[in-house]
């Protein structure tokens, strides 16, 4: 299980995480919704270990991560989608799945590029292309499947379908699905409300750097409080 308690991360002066307690079990889709600026990418990234956090913990079955370099917690088993992606544009896409490669940790599923280019093979079709010159929803799909060649237990992605064509969004949503079928959880942050409360099996919300709301699918959808107050734009 990914653990998150009290978890507070500054940029600069500014406190833009405010004491976020947050779990994720295996094989589980949790979706954190939020306004820009709500702190979720931010969380994200203190996870991951790109921005240190300033006091609290991120935990993953038993191992305490908060503060670690972000490849130590990529090999303690956490993966990232960023949401800029950050392919190599030099190297091919064959190229950027084998740098994406690592041992997995006992028990992560593991997963094998052929595997992957059958989930999209149009990104077999264009596997000795650079990268460079794929279209934005190749790009995206090359971003995840780079990361799942790490054979994470937990992944986080972050803004997987924006700017996409509806049928890369199908892409996506089924490759997600793929992942908890296959006992990885997913943390999703997603501004298509459709697709994220079509997947997830819990609902979180962010505003201000802090969890204000956490529950089902279904206790969301009936909260028109917490919809209004913290997504809605006036």
């Amino acid at each position: 299980m990914l653990t998150v308690n009290d978890l507070h991360a500054h940029y600069g002066k500014s406190h833009v995480l405010n004491g976020v307690r947050y779990q994720l079990k295996p094989g589980e889709i949790g979706t954190i919704l939020g306004r820009n600026g709500s702190g979720r990418s931010t969380l994200c990234k203190s996870i991951i270990g790109l921005l240190p956090p300033t006091s609290g913990s991120v935990n993953l079955g038993g191992r305490e991560l908060a503060g670690r370099a972000p490849h130590e917690v990529s090999r303690a088993g956490i993966g990232y989608v960023p949401e800029e992606r950050e392919i190599f544009l030099n190297l091919s896409v064959d190229e950027n799945m084998t740098i994406g490669r690592k041992k997995g940790i006992p028990g992560a599923p593991t997963w094998t590029p052929e595997e992957l280019y059958d989930l999209f093979p149009r990104l077999r079709e264009r596997r000795r292309v650079k990268a460079g010159s794929l279209s934005g929803g190749e790009q995206q799909m090359l971003t995840m499947f780079r990361t799942l060649l790490g054979n994470p237990l937990m992944i986080l992605i972050d803004e997987p379908t924006e700017g996409l064509a509806p049928k890369i969004v199908g892409v996506v949503r089924d490759t997600v699905l793929e992942m908890k079928r296959r006992g990885i959880g997913v943390l999703l942050l997603e501004q298509k409300l459709s697709l994220a409360l079509q997947i997830a099996d819990h609902v979180a919300v962010m505003g201000h750097g802090e969890i204000v709301f956490e529950g089902s699918v279904e206790e969301f959808r009936a909260n028109h409080e917490v919809r209004t107050r913290w997504l809605e734009v006036s």
